[in-house]
């Protein structure tokens, strides 16, 4: 059973920035696809930013020049840092690895 653990989440103002991490219990895992998702209420799961296994990085239109995806060397370990964060960010967000396994989420609220 692989386990997501993902930290970081919180409430911040207007403008600001966090940093999420996720990391996967399961080290047997060959250096894998990994992404991060959200979902605000009452709208669908979608796709923030994604790396794969050999480093390229994809993102949301939304998010481009504020979030960044990175990998902790060659580690099933990576964290999303967002800045210049907007209301429109507040959500839950998910760790994903391998296109099938998922955190338990983390709330995120941009709020002044």
């Amino acid at each position: 059973q692989v386990q997501l653990v993902e930290s970081g989440g919180g409430l911040v103002q207007p403008g600001g920035s966090l940093r999420l991490s996720c990391a996967a219990s399961r080290s047997s895992f060959s250096i894998s696809p990994m992404g991060w998702y959200r979902q605000a209420p009452g709208k669908q799961r979608e796709l923030v930013a994604t790396i794969s296994s050999g480093g390229s990085t994809n993102y949301a239109d939304s998010v481009k020049g504020r979030f960044t995806i990175s990998r902790d060397g060659l580690k099933n370990k990576v964290a999303l840092q967002m800045n210049s964060l907007k209301p429109e960010d507040t959500a839950v967000y998910y760790c994903q690895l391998r296109y099938s396994y998922w955190g338990q989420g983390t709330q995120v609220t941009v709020s002044s």
